[in-house]
């Protein structure tokens, strides 16, 4: 008798904190002073998202230059430079910062350390927009490590009085590797209090560890310029598991399913549920009908919009 055919659904996935309020901040800022609401690059790593925002009056531009002056302008989740911020100023533009917050906190680790005339080892991917944000934070005193590599190629005294801040949407096991690198080459070598990749973050990919021994394919619903999405998919891999980016249902292969009787399906923290379902929906067409849950950690953080607009939000 065949195996009966079942979904494995990871839980938490989707949205987080930092997500739920960078949106809200679009979604406030739209009811507070109508459309249009400039918004600094895409506020999420999300297509639909950005889609869907943008029918309700977003205008999406690559820079605060391209924002009329004086107009309302939103900076992403992903945060931005001191560099940024000024030119804003200059265009006297009304700025509402969906930085997320812990996005925030490596900011301030940045500064601290440069006054403390450490030099930074910022762990991440030079081309992703977290990245660029923090770098701006001391430009002079940091260098990017993306690799396990580029940490062992590193040309600087042992004794070099050195920090290391990481992008928040990194792999838990590739940074733990470049840190460990770190460590073993620097002599005065000081970390973040405590760990910069988010608990988001961390949770989805320990999920994946979770689904994975259990599946025969693994399915991360996220876009590809997703970074933490990205990153499951790797982790899923990493264990010998055939999974797969799916940035929506339409780019679901079938092909995938032959030989699979147990699919592992999760979503990064900037998918949004609908995706989810409508995979589900595709799945259960092809026999897929019986789902399971698997949850590695409850999150119940919330994020407040900022001040000025939270006045406006409704009340339960």
């Amino acid at each position: 008798m065949s195996q009966k055919k079942k979904v494995i659904l990871a839980e938490p996935r989707g949205f987080c904190a930092g997500v739920r309020r960078a949106i809200s901040i679009i979604e406030l800022a739209l009811e507070q002073y109508g459309a249009p609401v400039y918004v600094r690059k895409e506020i999420v790593h999300n297509h639909y998202v950005v889609r869907v925002l943008k029918q309700r009056g977003a205008v999406f531009v690559d820079s605060e230059t391209e924002v009329p002056e004086g107009a309302v302008c939103v900076f992403s989740a992903h945060g931005v430079s001191p560099e940024v911020r000024r030119r804003a100023d200059q265009r006297s533009l009304d700025v509402l910062d969906a930085t997320c917050p812990l996005v925030s906190k490596v900011h301030q680790e940045a500064v601290r350390f440069a006054r403390d005339e450490r030099t930074l080892l910022l762990i991440g991917h030079a081309d992703h927009e977290e990245v660029e944000g923090t770098y701006g934070h001391a430009p002079d005193r940091t260098i990017i490590v993306e690799t396990v590599r580029d940490a062992e190629r590193l040309d600087l005294p042992a004794d070099t009085p050195l920090a290391y801040l990481t992008q928040t949407t990194l792999s838990v096991d590739e940074t733990r590797d470049i840190i460990g690198v770190l460590k073993d080459r620097f002599t005065d070598l000081r970390g973040p209090g405590t760990s910069d990749i988010c608990y988001a973050s961390q949770n989805r990919q320990d999920g994946i560890k979770a689904i994975a021994p259990r599946s025969d394919l693994v399915m991360v619903v996220g876009s590809r310029n997703s970074s933490n999405s990205v990153r499951m998919v790797e982790v899923a891999r990493g264990m010998g598991v055939d999974a797969h980016l799916v940035p929506d249902v339409g780019e679901f292969s079938s092909d995938w399913l032959e030989g699979v009787s147990t699919v592992g399906i999760s979503a990064g923290a900037s998918a949004p549920d609908i995706l989810v379902d409508q995979l589900l929906e595709e799945l259960a067409g092809h026999g897929f009908e019986h789902v399971e849950l698997e949850s590695v950690a409850r999150e119940d953080v919330v994020f407040s919009p900022p001040a000025k607009l939270a006045r406006s939000a409704p009340t339960a």
